[in-house]
């Protein structure tokens, strides 16, 4: 073989890699291809949580196929799916708890069948609550880190060969985590945990201190340092626009003193952060009143400015226990009841439509 036709099969061989390499098969996404749908959180599953684990259909819910079918109508594919510890695993180090295990799997399905994409959410605050007391992870040995590692061990065996698990979200807002327990050291053995079982699906950080995005670098910025085999982590932060930034929306628009730029203001922090860390980014919780059409100019406003940024999010929230709630995005029957089928839409459904992915 003279050295012309070598030089020619080592360019077909390395051409032949690299496309194999960047397909565009969603099943291989990579750390850079990854899909960034926006969406919304379909709460329900973490309602109730004075009681557990209290009783299904009862305290708590799951979604069902109508909310799915308005959601994907409105051309939003991504659910994060909130769920409590609690309930999957009754007690700590035990086996999941079957019943919910299997509505989790339902919901699973039910997008799968509506080419959506699911974020499991596990909704607990950095805490499992044990006689009626939100115990924090690292209290007194109640509740350690080989617990919180345990049960996502058992979660991810269930789920690492779903096609549509678009991240597992480890731990919702922890906050006032213990100083010899950091959330840090939590997370890293969680990411240890899900990698001895699963090492494909995407693995979602939110900060500390209430993932806060205005506040991530005194808080969460140390989770530079996380470490995955995978290679595989998309960061999490939480953007909402009243004054102490919590969601409450307890007072108006002027009085918290918002303006149109407010939440690209309060995202700014993160975003930052993202882009000299090289690191991917997503917004789990953002949200905005009813009661002020000025509260909607700021949520386009911050939504256009993620988009721009390359970042996709899900609102906070739809779901059937919400009614008329403020801030809830169902549509609604005329008794304030959630109707995804008949039902009136929402004011902030006007702005979340218009954007579909971050792409």
């Amino acid at each position: 073989m003279n050295l012309k036709s070598l030089a020619l099969i080592l360019i077909t061989t390395i051409t032949i890699a690299f496309s194999c390499s960047n397909s565009d098969d969603p099943d291989e996404t990579t750390n850079v291809e990854k899909l960034k749908p926006f969406g919304v959180n379909l709460a329900g599953a973490e309602f109730g949580e004075e009681e557990m684990p209290g009783n299904l259909d009862q305290q708590y819910t799951y979604p069902n196929a109508a909310e799915l079918d308005y959601y994907i109508s409105k051309g939003l594919k991504l659910i994060r799916l909130p769920f409590r510890w609690e309930r999957l695993q009754n007690e700590l180090g035990g086996s999941l708890e079957t019943e919910n295990l299997n509505r989790i799997k339902e919901v699973v399905k039910m997008a799968t069948d509506r080419n959506m994409q699911v974020l499991l959410d596990l909704h607990n605050y950095g805490r499992y609550r044990l006689n009626n007391e939100d115990v924090i992870i690292g209290t007194n040995d109640q509740v350690s880190i080989a617990n919180v590692k345990d049960f996502w061990i058992k979660f991810a065996n269930e789920f690492k060969d779903e096609t549509n698990i678009w991240g597992y979200g480890i731990m919702n807002e922890p906050n006032n985590m213990l100083s010899d327990t950091p959330w840090f050291s939590i997370a890293q053995e969680i990411i240890n945990g899900i990698r001895t079982v699963d090492t494909k699906t995407t693995i979602v950080v939110g900060g500390d201190g209430w993932s806060s995005a205005e506040r991530w670098i005194e808080e969460s910025d140390n989770l530079k340092d996380l470490v995955d085999s995978s290679n595989n982590i998309i960061y999490e932060a939480h953007v909402y626009f009243d004054a102490n930034a919590s969601g409450f929306y307890g007072s108006s628009y002027d009085d918290d003193g918002v303006s149109p730029d407010s939440g690209i203001n309060r995202v700014k922090p993160f975003l930052d952060w993202l882009k000299e860390n090289n690191f991917r980014g997503f917004i789990g919780e953002y949200g905005v009143p009813d009661d002020d059409e000025r509260w909607l100019v700021t949520l386009d406003n911050f939504l256009a400015h993620l988009k721009e940024q390359k970042i996709n999010g899900t609102y906070w929230a739809g779901g059937p226990r919400w009614g008329p709630d403020k801030m809830a995005i169902d549509p609604t029957d005329d008794t304030g009841e959630s109707d995804p089928l008949n039902g009136a839409e929402r004011p902030q459904m006007s702005i979340v439509e218009k954007y579909i992915d971050a792409d």
